[in-house]
């Protein structure tokens, strides 16, 4: 079973339904047996880093998570904010993060060039794929993907 980790935080219908396109069923919970019981995880987010970390801890997800990924080497995705959670610690304030990679969120930083692009830069972008790679097999020609917001400066 698939368990979408819902701690407030995150596009969970659009996974879930994205997992189910891909040919699986999966469940939306912050329930930690559920949790518990899954084959494998994915950690959606969209938003702040330390409000993602507060709502983990609150729901009392951190453990159950750990034991799953380090003990029971439960594979888990995180997507988005979800990935960021993975890091030691967040750029925007002073909450630890989960510290499974060895890395810090931080801003992007551009080149004088390109200072005036707006963050968080989302909505629909073409996606060139460079490498074979199952995952894009049966994919259109100039593939995109969406990303819920764009700043004006970026829209067409």
């Amino acid at each position: 079973m698939i368990v979408i980790i819902n701690y407030g935080l995150g596009n969970l219908e659009s996974i879930k339904n994205m997992v189910k396109k891909i040919g699986f069923e999966s469940v939306i919970s912050s329930n930690l047996e559920e949790i518990g019981r899954a084959n494998k995880l994915i950690l959606p987010g969209v938003g702040a880093f330390d409000n993602g970390m507060k709502n983990l801890h609150d729901l009392r997800i951190v453990p159950v998570l750990e034991e799953e990924v380090f003990e029971k080497k439960t594979a888990i995705l995180g997507i988005c904010l979800g990935m960021q959670l993975f890091t030691k610690k967040g750029e925007e304030r002073k909450m630890a993060g989960l510290g499974w990679i060895d890395a810090e969120t931080v801003r992007f930083q551009f080149h004088e060039e390109k200072a005036k692009l707006e963050i968080p830069h989302m909505g629909w972008n073409l996606v060139k794929i460079c490498q074979r790679n199952p995952l894009f097999e049966e994919m259109y020609p100039e593939p995109r993907f969406y990303c819920p917001f764009v700043p004006r400066s970026l829209q067409k």
